[in-house]
């Protein structure tokens, strides 16, 4: 069942609209407030968080209510409000609805998803109680063992929400695993599938044949000993785990069939000198223009992204944060599907921007492979880039993860920085095993390469060319 309820609205949200949505529960429910008063809580009479009311977001940027929960929303720039019902109380589900439905009508907007938020009339919470709420619990974390966080979502995408972040956040400072359950239905942001951190960590999807799998490995998952791990067989050997698969994840590439989607995968990493006159997003925003043609359309530091592309903007924000490091989500628009993600980080040898960036293209649509060598030019000759990888996927226009087995990418181009390439001895970075040689970018006294890679999605031999590729950089 629907535990998150979000409002859309042209106005802000004013306090008398959201104490009328906060007296769903009746004139005698108890409020409390956490995140240095962010976050707003309808509470049971033991004061147990029943409903969790995030701070409005104001959204500039076109799209996302659509890309994230599928619904319309109102000319940018609108309010993002959401809502998030305690688990297994029904009651709190229909104070969340009921809070969305009377805050829409008040202040005028729409509520999703449209079915729960129906009723205006107060929901009766006589007699209605949560669970206790475990020490250094989130408002996100639906089960707290010692050994993971267990969220529960029931929306199209499982975005990074700002209760998401602050969950991963909490979890890591506690040394535990998050897992994420979801129906069957649900997909990932990239955001969240680049940031959910490895085992115990994972993406549990419930299945009616298989009960439960992990929704990027496939394998057949059980609740056991204050987690969700693998079935172990009874004829499994530590040679031969022989770990099941749901069937489910194997047939759902098999059953869509080659649909004619594709993704153009690019991850890079760039290291500028430390300065105080330091502008950051430029490389993301000099790929994107060769890619797209066009600058990314917003960013944030969480998802919706709700701010319009400024470098000055996310300068600022990472200046005012480091030394700690910056993550941030940049997004297109939904004419041309574009996500990166974005982590910057003040290390010894300067300030390190690692992006991960992914383009989505139709049938009948062809990633610009054209435009790859120009944008590595780019980073190459204005950026300080360390290293560049661009793949070709065949995966879904809209860039979100399915739970099911896409196939994997095919490498299109490696790009080794202008910095590496002087480290490496001799000639070695231009004379490597591939067929065709190392193109220069960049300055000729002090060069970047270019080295072209199969990039077919129906060759997987271009993996071959490239760890034969790394082999030869590494001197192995």
């Amino acid at each position: 069942m629907t535990k998150d309820v979000v409002t859309l609205t042209k106005k802000m949200p004013d306090p008398l609209s959201v104490i009328a949505g906060l007296l769903s529960g009746g004139p005698d429910q108890l409020v409390g407030t956490e995140g240095e008063g962010a976050v707003v809580q309808l509470c049971d009479q033991q004061g147990r968080p029943l409903v969790s009311v995030e701070a409005p977001l104001l959204v500039q940027v076109r799209g996302e209510a659509e890309r994230l929960l599928g619904a319309s929303a109102p000319e940018v720039p609108y309010w993002w409000t959401e809502a998030r019902a305690t688990t297994g109380v029904k009651e709190a589900e229909q104070l969340a609805g009921t809070f969305a439905a009377r805050l829409a009508t008040l202040v005028g907007g729409t509520a999703w998803p449209p079915e729960v938020a129906w009723s205006l009339a107060v929901v009766n919470t006589e007699g209605m109680s949560a669970a206790p709420v475990p020490a250094a619990a989130q408002p996100a974390v639906d089960v707290l063992t010692d050994k993971v966080a267990v969220i529960i979502q029931d929306r199209p995408v499982v975005a990074m929400t700002a209760w998401l972040s602050d969950a991963f956040r909490a979890a890591a400072n506690a040394e535990l695993g998050l897992q994420i359950v979801t129906p069957a239905g649900t997909r990932l942001s990239p955001a969240v599938r680049g940031s959910l951190p490895g085992w115990p960590s994972r993406w549990v999807v419930q299945d009616e044949r298989d009960g439960y799998y992990d929704g990027l490995s496939g394998a057949v998952l059980e609740w056991n000993n204050g987690l969700f791990a693998t079935v172990v067989p009874p004829d499994a050997t530590r040679e031969d785990p022989r770990t099941p698969v749901a069937a489910t994840f194997k047939e759902g590439l098999a059953a869509k069939g080659d649909t004619g989607e594709r993704q153009l995968a690019i991850s890079f990493r760039t290291v500028h000198p430390a300065d105080d006159r330091l502008v950051l997003g430029g490389a993301v925003e000099a790929v994107w223009r060769e890619i797209t043609g066009e600058p990314p359309a917003g960013w944030g530091t969480e998802e919706p992204a709700n701010l319009p592309w400024s470098l000055r903007q996310l300068t600022d924000v990472a200046h005012e944060r480091s030394p700690a490091p910056t993550w941030l989500v940049v997004v297109g628009t939904p004419e041309r599907p574009g996500i990166a993600t974005v982590r910057i980080t003040r290390t010894k040898g300067g300030v390190e921007e690692d992006v991960t960036m992914a383009f989505g293209y139709g049938p009948g649509e062809q990633p610009p492979t054209d435009a790859v060598q120009a944008a590595a030019e780019a980073l190459a000759t204005r950026h300080d880039l360390q290293s560049m990888l661009v793949q070709i996927r065949r995966a879904r226009r809209d860039l979100s993860v399915p739970p099911h087995f896409e196939g994997p990418g095919v490498p299109f181009a490696f790009v080794l920085g202008a910095e590496e390439v002087r480290q490496l001895p001799g000639d070695r970075a231009r004379r490597t095993p591939l067929a065709e040689s190392p193109r220069e970018l960049g300055p000729k006294t002090r060069p970047a390469l270019y080295y072209p890679l199969p990039g077919d999605p129906s060759d997987l031999s271009g993996w071959q060319d490239f760890e034969r590729l790394m082999r030869h950089l590494k001197g192995s």
